[in-house]
């Protein structure tokens, strides 16, 4: 919880699932994903930040396994925003939604904008 913003009014969706609201609420789903230990693992690709003065939206490819299984559970799209507090960065919103096998990530190269 120590990425998350200190307010009430924070939000987080994982993939499948519902909607969570405020401290409790998020605190909690996390604390039932981890809830069997740190198995989960997460490679991060496709990164895409846009950056203002107080927000900044992170749009990145999960790819998740679990420790000791090789196979892949699915790649996963999430956005992320956070907000500059007086502690720093810290994240207001997390949603994460499970994509399609041909959705899945492609590496581009980085465009220029004129």
């Amino acid at each position: 919880m120590a990425v998350w913003a200190e307010e009430e009014d924070i939000v987080c969706v994982h993939p499948g699932g519902g909607r969570h609201t405020g401290i409790v609420e998020v605190r909690e789903s996390w604390r039932q994903i981890f809830s069997q230990g740190p198995r989960l693992r997460f490679r991060l690709a496709g990164n895409h930040v846009f950056s203002g003065r107080m927000l900044s939206v992170h749009s990145v490819y999960e790819h998740v396994t679990v420790a000791g299984d090789p196979r892949p559970v699915g790649a996963v799209l999430s956005t992320n925003i956070y907000l500059l507090t007086d502690r720093g960065w810290r994240m207001l919103v997390h949603h994460a939604s499970p994509l399609a096998p041909e959705a899945s990530p492609r590496e581009t190269p980085p465009s220029v904008l004129h």
